[in-house]
């Protein structure tokens, strides 16, 4: 959520810290700050004499646009640095809350993504001993406990590796101490800390997205794990004081794929870029003559997984609804009862969980707090866990027994829009390969393979026609307050997801329902001014579908269709109808939501809404 950027080497940091916290905007974030290092002895040694170094600290809140204004005058020569940009949690926005943090001495930075859970019981007992606190923040509280130890005596390291001992909950941390000025020391415990690693200089981050211009060679550090960085190292060890060797590895991000290439927003970008991501998704991984998929990071675990009695699926947002989309693909070819779970609620609930089962977990970051949390709780009670993700090296991807990359790209639009129809895209190669370990025939399963492979073309399509009809409606509808979504059998995922697009990025409240459950309740709402949104793609349940059309027309909604090529009766029931090309009614969500993703693209951008940064949301939510 919160964006955390470091550096120590032999160039100026601020420049290369400010940049970093760009890269990271997309997260989402509401203030920014950055603490420097102006290093004026290089023995090491704090004791030493003569040795001198000055801590100084720069934050708002805001936008990192208005850090550097603040900072424009501020000499620009130190060689050590880290930056933050927050997005609140304990504390309102504001200059005093955001990052970094200080202790008593004012001799010590600290910035952190997470929560510290008994920062209150912590708070108390430093007032006793003589602290004062000027923030609300739970951060303040664990940089005054770093300050406790280090004023002991003890090097910067063990003093944050102390500290760390002493509190619950999840942390990802930079620290550096003007008395110790050739170190940052960085921790990390369910929030993500990646180090790069370059000539005589190193760098910190939240996610490597930060530090791809300057390296390609990084060392992801585990839960549990702190690292003392210096200009010519990196030693890491356990919070239990246990030393750590770790990898180094090559991160595979092309900067461009970090750029809007010519689009207004990432969002819009990432829509366009749909027909190459869902091709990109079922690379390689298609047997054409066998009707069948091949999912290399799967392999070990064919058996078991051909063998499960019950599939879970469990993720969060955007990608629980592509969960459910899995479900009736998973339960339709390979008929095995599969349950999905939202992770929020998975792991506080007791679940029922044995060691025959299997569950897929499904996150675009790979680091999403509550689904790696349901992920740890499934596999410490025996279940197989395997993980559905788009970033490469990321926890859930690590931590898993198995898994499969969707390959979607960098997605830093907020929003989540290319990463849903590639989760879609190989949640249906999964129950492919499941179906016809199972019993689906080469003749169906190469007529599966033969829509999926027209997927690209068709989504082509529907990006180039569908624009202009898209913007009429959102002239006509701009100023709604509410929007309603109705959809049947594999379009009521959708129309939960279009719902939430909409609410994401437009501020316009809107709710998503199966179409036949509007009669219990949702139908009260519907009037003259009520939008209804209703996928009516050409399926078994149309003819269902239009009943409930019918219902919403006798109560004066104002009715918006998406249907499918060819279905020129339905306007005379509609407003507004968005045409679409068909597909089976399996694969018809990764054409049903795009119009959907530009409906809410273009609604926000109507009403002048943030698209790429909406207010309150973070890209990649690490805390519970």
């Amino acid at each position: 959520m919160c964006g955390i950027v470091g550096y120590i080497g032999e160039r100026e940091a601020t420049p290369i810290i400010l940049a970093g916290l760009k890269r990271l905007e997309y997260r989402g974030y509401d203030s920014a700050g950055i603490a420097l290092i102006e290093h004026h002895h290089t023995n090491g040694n704090r004791n030493a004499t003569g040795n001198s170094a000055t801590l100084s600290i720069k934050k708002c809140k805001g936008k990192v646009t208005q850090l550097e204004e603040l900072i424009r005058n501020v000499p620009k020569t130190a060689k050590l640095g880290i930056g933050h940009t927050r997005w609140a949690t304990h504390g309102a926005p504001s200059d005093i809350n955001s990052h970094p943090q200080t202790d008593q001495s004012g001799k010590i930075a600290l910035i952190h993504n997470g929560i510290i859970e008994n920062y209150s019981a912590i708070k108390e007992t430093l007032i006793e001993r003589g602290h004062t606190f000027e923030s609300e923040t739970d951060t303040e509280v664990l940089a005054h406990l770093i300050g406790e130890f280090f004023t002991d005596g003890r090097n910067l390291t063990e003093a944050v590796r102390l500290a760390l001992n002493e509190v619950i909950g999840a942390y990802g941390v930079c620290v550096v101490a003007s008395e110790s000025p050739d170190e940052i020391v960085c921790a990390r415990k369910g929030s993500p800390i990646v180090i790069g690693v370059g000539d005589n200089e190193n760098f910190i981050a939240s996610d490597a997205a930060a530090i791809v211009s300057h390296t390609r060679n990084v060392i992801y550090l585990s839960d549990g794990e702190i690292a003392t960085v210096t200009r010519d190292g990196v030693k890491t060890r356990t919070i239990g004081d246990v030393e750590v060797t770790k990898d180094i590895e090559a991160i595979t991000i092309k900067l461009e794929e970090l750029e809007k290439g010519g689009y207004e927003h990432f969002m819009l970008k990432e829509i366009h870029e749909q027909s190459s991501t869902v091709r990109d998704s079922m690379r390689g991984r298609v047997i054409e003559d066998e009707g069948s998929t091949v999912l290399g990071g799967l392999r070990n675990h064919l058996p078991h997984i051909r063998n499960a009695k019950r599939i879970l699926i469990t993720a969060c947002g955007t990608s629980y609804h592509a969960a459910i989309i899995g479900k009736y693909m998973l339960e339709q070819l390979a008929q095995v009862p599969v349950d999905v779970e939202y992770a929020s609620e998975f792991r506080y609930r007791n679940p029922v969980v044995t060691e025959g089962d299997v569950m897929f977990v499904i996150s675009q970051s790979g680091e999403t707090a509550d689904t790696l949390a349901a992920m740890r709780e499934a596999k410490r009670k025996g279940a197989l866990c395997l993980g559905i993700v788009n970033v490469v090296g990321s926890t859930i991807a690590r931590e898993s027994d198995g898994g499969v990359y969707i390959h979607a790209g960098p997605e830093i639009g907020v929003a989540s829009t290319k990463a849903f129809t590639s989760q879609v895209t190989v949640l249906a190669l999964l129950s492919i390969m499941l179906g016809r370990m199972k019993g689906l025939s080469v003749v169906d399963g190469k007529e599966l393979i033969r829509s999926l492979l027209e997927l690209p073309g068709k989504i082509k399509k529907i990006l180039d026609l569908s624009e202009p009809a898209i913007k009429e409606i959102v002239n006509e509808f701009k100023k709604a307050d509410h929007f309603l979504y109705l959809g049947r059998g594999y379009n009521y995922p959708v129309a939960l997801e279009g719902a939430l697009k909409l609410k994401e990025i437009s501020y316009i409240h809107a709710e998503g329902y199966p179409a036949a459950e509007m009669k219990h309740g949702p139908i009260a709402l519907i009037d003259n001014d009520m939008p209804v949104v209703v996928l009516a793609t050409h399926d078994d349940v149309y003819e269902k579908v239009l009943s409930n059309i019918q219902e919403v027309r006798a109560r004066g909604g104002r009715l918006i269709i998406i249907a499918s090529d060819g279905d020129k009766s339905i306007e005379k029931l509609a407003e507004k109808v968005i045409y679409i090309p068909k597909t089976i009614p399996m694969l018809m969500p990764i054409l049903s939501v795009i119009p959907l993703q530009l409906l809410s693209y273009y609604m926000a951008t109507a009403r002048g809404a943030n698209v790429d940064q909406p207010r309150n949301l973070a890209k990649s939510v690490t805390v519970e």
